[in-house]
């Protein structure tokens, strides 16, 4: 649920494109290749530092998904899937008129990218899918999803910190409460709070409850990249990355960082990524 708030060091052109259902804020930098920087529930704030990075010499489209931040739905109970949400994504690199594009997803946006490449394969040459969360995937699944809808019960009978608790819990992410406290307690900002309850509330069942297709997968042109951080051996989305990885047949590669190394060091990512670009 981190989102950056350093402002844009490049030119950023905003927009707003139509799709059933809901209205998508997007935003454009730099020329060149397009790579689309893609999260859930993250937006496109979350990814600026690294799409200004890339913009020197690439077109970076970043979104707030469906629901989250500026993209209204139309009807806010509707739930979020990643089907739905890499048919937006399909529309977006279809209004830039920039691809075939690489993408690049982390956590539920990895999941988003996996959906886009098993639905419009034509529209990406490089699928990096970072860290997804598929729970589908895993020995222990029916464990996992009977803590999901722990987790979203305790949110939504206002138990915030329990719910984050719960969640970093079954993430296998050791967090102490007082960083807990710090995040995700005391006054904070109203559009972040509205994404997180429907984070909660539409988007984590239907993206940890994704199975994907290993077979449509291995069979699409693209090249489909699974990304792991170096800090998050043992956590559920590094079980996760290297079950997906050996079901279509390839080895993970390794980003700095974490869950979100994107953002907490733009750089060292940004370094690393354009290696794995490079070997395309």
């Amino acid at each position: 649920m981190n989102r950056s708030t350093t402002p844009s060091a490049t030119s950023a052109t905003s927009a707003t494109l139509e799709v059933p259902g809901a209205r998508l804020y997007h935003e454009v930098r730099g020329q060149g290749p397009l790579v689309a920087l893609v999260g859930s529930p993250m937006g496109a704030d979350s990814f600026a530092p690294l799409a200004d990075l890339l913009a020197a010499d690439h077109t970076v489209l970043t979104t707030d998904p469906r629901g989250i931040g500026r993209s209204p739905l139309d009807d806010p109970a509707q739930d979020s899937t990643p089907d739905l949400r890499a048919d937006d994504l399909a529309r977006l690199i279809t209004h830039v008129d920039a691809g075939p594009a690489v993408v690049l997803g982390s956590s539920g946006g990895a999941v988003t990218v996996l959906a886009l490449a098993q639905a419009r394969p034509d529209l990406a040459h490089t699928v990096i899918a970072h860290e997804p969360p598929l729970n589908e995937l895993l020995p222990d699944r029916d464990r996992l999803h009977a803590r999901t809808e722990e987790m979203i019960s305790t949110y939504l009978s206002g138990d915030v910190i329990g719910a984050w608790r719960q969640f970093m819990a079954s993430a296998d992410i050791a967090m102490p409460d007082e960083a807990l406290q710090q995040m995700f307690g005391g006054d904070r900002d109203a559009q972040e709070v509205a994404d997180e309850r429907r984070f909660y509330g539409h988007e984590l069942r239907g993206t940890t409850h994704w199975r994907p297709d290993l077979d449509a997968l291995r069979a699409v042109s693209a090249r489909v990249v699974v990304g792991i951080g170096e800090d998050s051996a043992g956590e559920l989305c590094d079980r996760a990355s290297r079950v997906l990885a050996a079901g279509i047949g390839t080895e993970p590669v390794m980003f700095p960082g974490g869950h979100i190394g994107f953002a907490e060091d733009p750089e060292a990512f940004h370094g690393r990524l354009r290696e794995v670009l490079a070997q395309a």
